[in-house]
């Protein structure tokens, strides 16, 4: 199951999934803004996958865990492709143990040569910043 495509992937595109997957959350109360250029490169599907996954995860964890009011999703461009989530949330603690989530989003990134970091934001909040080849 950790490698499946997502079907949405296929049938409306990245930006589309990620779209669906955040209208899934509306009724949270967390409010999402997606930041992405206005036409992404064609990407391999396990860059897609990863992508996707690693956003996921990041919008599950802001959801179950942040507290947070707001959340911004970001993908850019520089030579790779950049993923940003931000929460204006709860920020994480020397008590905070990684589970699952947090390993399987670096996890993804290094399977494609990439990276992931999660880290707090000075002021408030959460950071999930990764690279991926594209």
């Amino acid at each position: 199951m950790y490698d499946l495509r997502p079907t949405a992937l296929d049938d409306l595109g990245l930006i589309a999934a990620l779209r669906e997957q955040i209208a899934q959350y509306q009724s949270s109360g967390v409010s999402f803004t997606l930041d992405v250029p206005d036409q992404l490169p064609e990407l391999s599907a396990a860059v897609e996958v990863a992508c996707y996954r690693i956003i996921q995860e990041a919008l599950t964890n802001v959801v179950r865990h942040s507290l947070a009011r707001s959340c911004t999703i970001q993908i850019a461009l520089n030579g790779v492709l950049i993923l940003e989530i931000t929460d204006d949330g709860t920020r994480l603690t020397a008590a905070c143990r990684p589970g699952v989530g947090f390993s399987s989003m670096r996890e993804r990134a290094e399977e494609l040569g990439g990276s992931c970091v999660i880290e707090s934001i000075p002021a408030s909040g959460t950071r999930v910043y990764a690279q991926l080849p594209r």
